[in-house]
């Protein structure tokens, strides 16, 4: 089924950018390549929300809050998912994680993304 492993988060000031990478580790190209992905992240007392999605083709959707500012993208071959978030704002600190759109898959450890004023 293979392993999720995000990663490219830190710190950073309001105003500068991240490009976080998820690998589905483990997992062959035929199962990755279906599937419509997603970011998610979760602040501090806060719930796992929905960040951005992409489909197959590469229809990709967006929370109003992150609208012009992130972009994601996959790449079936290495299957890869990236979120490069621009114009980051504190609001945006949280861990950040990827799996499926449904959520299929088990949650890897995240990345943390921590924005200072």
């Amino acid at each position: 089924q293979g392993r999720l492993v995000e990663s490219g988060g830190g710190l950073v000031q309001a105003g500068g950018s991240l490009r976080l990478t998820c690998v589905a580790s483990g997992m062959i190209t035929s199962v990755f390549n279906p599937y419509d992905w997603a970011w998610y992240r979760q602040a501090p007392g806060k719930q796992r929300e929905l960040v951005a999605s992409i489909g197959s083709p590469r229809s990709a959707n967006y929370v109003d809050s992150v609208k012009g500012r992130f972009a994601i993208s996959r790449d079936n071959a290495r299957k890869r998912v990236y979120l490069q978030m621009d114009n980051l704002k504190p609001e945006d600190t949280a861990v950040y994680y990827c799996n499926t759109l449904k959520q299929d898959l088990t949650w890897g450890q995240g990345t943390q993304v921590t924005v200072g004023q």
